[in-house]
């Protein structure tokens, strides 16, 4: 492409709203536009970058025998209504009706779609195992769109989904799938990690899950990582335990005045106490078979909560943080929580709680805090105890420290069981002509969170660090010059290395090398090739740096495409 005749221009201020790096460089450097909250228009070189990444994800899933479909954007809520999700995605799914007042929604997923597919076409265990895939547009109505591409509403994605006779089967296909997202993500230059996961909602209590994270340090997920036997799972997922904490021996329950002492940390700085030695109360709202629970988890005072082990734990459709209005209905007063004796609030006590040693907790009494509570001994409602704390630095697993890692999710794969093959009544016939249920997996890569993902983590001061493969251009070409014999010779450049079949940003606008070299840099192309009269017409060179590394090569012109070719094999070199 011509620039000189491009659909491109740059930003030279960062946009106020731009809130990690990928938003910023790619609003700056021209490849993409806001078109509202959470909703983004790709332009030119971000396309060519999309499609350089669909191209990966295609050809690796022919590897693997999987078939490529394209599914509606708009599906019927009668599809969502068989597998029970119609009401139980909550907001994030956007509903409406058509013409004839029939309702339908925006598919943030297509479990249901392909499932429905599946039954159509489907009759007989010779036709399995199958995979079945698209790369298409997802709406989610998030509440609070933010980070650019890394959560919009609008976004593309690929999911795929397979269908098994059985779990040998799945098992078989699952290993495969997980095998070639891991050339994917090779093949596009990123460094990632694949962790144990969660399956969330999604997987309705399926078995084997893994995401695939890329390590950026404005990663919005936390890793936990042992280095000795390269363990890795989701923080969610990870179950790691404390030590090194001296229990506190029981004393008498007594009341402590804290006045104005909400937090953990304020009524252990005021009297003197360990953090460790204090009893955090969280309460929450859980909807277990469509009706609100109650509970109060306590965690040391130091630790958090685990949202997705309490959901799992607890068996929830949702959570969330009790309101005022409820705490005030149960008799509990923010900053001073403590186990109480309502039967409608049950006590969870994380597993890193000494229930035989004294703590400060709350006394359920505006500026009072118990000290020397037990829990064994003082917990006086319902109580059980469970892994819900979130994992931390300085944990441990065995025997060895974790190391947290930032990452971003950008593939996710799961085994769904029958979660929506038996839901949805599908059955094929087996060996002996019987009617059983198949089984599923989901497979999912966020495209445009691919994009976000590999520009979060290659990146410098001065712009884009784009990896070869998903590069919108292999090379970036300007000259230095206003002879009509330097124009010329850059003219012929533009055409010889096209034609040796590399893709060139041929910057013909004639400006001055600062604003040339200023843009080169933001863009981020592999390769800039300069071709300087001064230089060309002293030493008959042409320059040649390498973006990622900052190396300068001074080449001759017969030797320019051989040196460019080898230069880019080099860097893409799990394409």
């Amino acid at each position: 492409m011509r620039l000189s005749q491009g659909y491109w221009q740059t930003l030279k201020e960062t946009p106020s709203d731009a809130d990690v790096v990928s938003q910023q460089l790619m609003m700056r450097a021209g490849l993409m536009y806001k078109t509202g909250a959470g909703l983004y228009t790709y332009l030119p070189m971000a396309l060519r970058s999309l499609k350089k990444i669909e191209r990966i994800i295609r050809e690796e899933h022919d590897k693997i025998n999987a078939f490529e479909i394209s599914m509606p954007v708009v599906t019927p809520a009668e599809l969502w209504q068989e597998s029970g999700r119609w009401d139980g995605m909550g907001g994030q799914m956007l509903k409406s009706k058509d013409r004839a007042e029939r309702d339908v929604c925006f598919s943030p997923t297509n479990e249901e779609t392909v499932t429905d597919i599946f039954r159509r076409t489907v009759s007989s265990y010779k036709q399995l195992p199958v995979c079945l895939y698209q790369i298409n547009t997802k709406f989610r109505d998030e509440i609070r769109p933010r980070f650019g591409l890394l959560r919009a509403r609008e976004f593309t994605m690929k999911d795929g989904y397979s269908f098994h006779l059985d779990k040998a089967s799945l098992d078989k296909f699952y290993d495969e799938i997980f095998v070639a997202y891991e050339n994917i993500f090779r093949r596009m230059g990123l460094d990632f990690i694949a962790v144990e996961a969660d399956g969330g909602a999604m997987a309705g209590g399926g078995a084997k899950t893994h995401e695939f994270q890329v390590v950026a340090d404005n990663g919005e997920d936390y890793v936990v990582t042992v280095p000795r036997t390269r363990f890795a799972a989701n923080i969610e997922k990870a179950v790691t335990v404390r030590k090194g904490i001296t229990p506190a021996i029981q004393a008498p329950l007594v009341k402590l005045a804290t006045p104005n002492q909400k937090t953990c940390e304020e009524v252990c700085a005021a009297h003197g106490i360990l953090i460790t030695h204090s009893l955090k109360s969280v309460v929450m709202n859980a909807v277990i078979g469509g009706k609100d629970q109650f509970f109060m988890v306590m965690l040391l005072g130091d630790d958090n909560l685990n949202e997705v082990k309490f959901k799992n734990k607890v068996n929830a459709e949702h959570i969330r943080p009790a309101q005022q209005a409820e705490l005030d209905r149960l008799g509990l007063i923010k900053g001073f929580m403590g186990p109480g004796t309502s039967a409608e609030l049950k006590i969870i006590y994380d597993d890193s709680i000494d229930m035989n040693s004294s703590y400060v907790a709350g006394a359920n009494e505006s500026d009072f805090h118990f000290k020397g509570f037990v829990p064994a001994r003082d917990t006086i409602a319902k109580h059980f105890r469970a892994d819900i704390r979130l994992a931390k630095e300085g944990d441990y697993i065995g025997e060895d420290p974790i190391v947290l890692k930032k990452g971003i999710e950008v593939g996710h794969i799961f085994q769904l069981g029958d979660k929506y093959t038996k839901s949805m009544k599908v059955t094929v016939l087996n060996e002996k002509g019987q009617s059983v249920t198949p089984i599923m997996g989901c497979y999912g890569i966020g495209v445009t969170r691919v994009l976000a993902s590999a520009i979060e983590q290659n990146n410098d001061k001065d712009g884009i660090v784009w990896p070869a493969s998903i590069a919108p251009y292999d090379v970036y070409l300007c000259f230095i010059g206003k002879t009509p014999e330097t124009k010329s010779l850059a003219e012929e450049l533009y055409s010889e290395l096209r034609t040796a079949g590399m893709e060139i940003l041929f910057d013909d606008r004639q400006l001055g090398p600062g604003v040339m070299f200023k843009d080169a840099d933001l863009i981020g192309l592999p390769v800039r090739v300069v071709l300087g009269e001064r230089d060309y017409l002293a030493t008959g060179e042409i320059e040649v740096k390498v973006r990622k590394t900052g190396e300068v090569l001074k080449v001759k012109r017969q030797d320019l495409t051989g040196v460019l070719l080898k230069k880019l094999h080099e860097l893409s070199r799990w394409a």
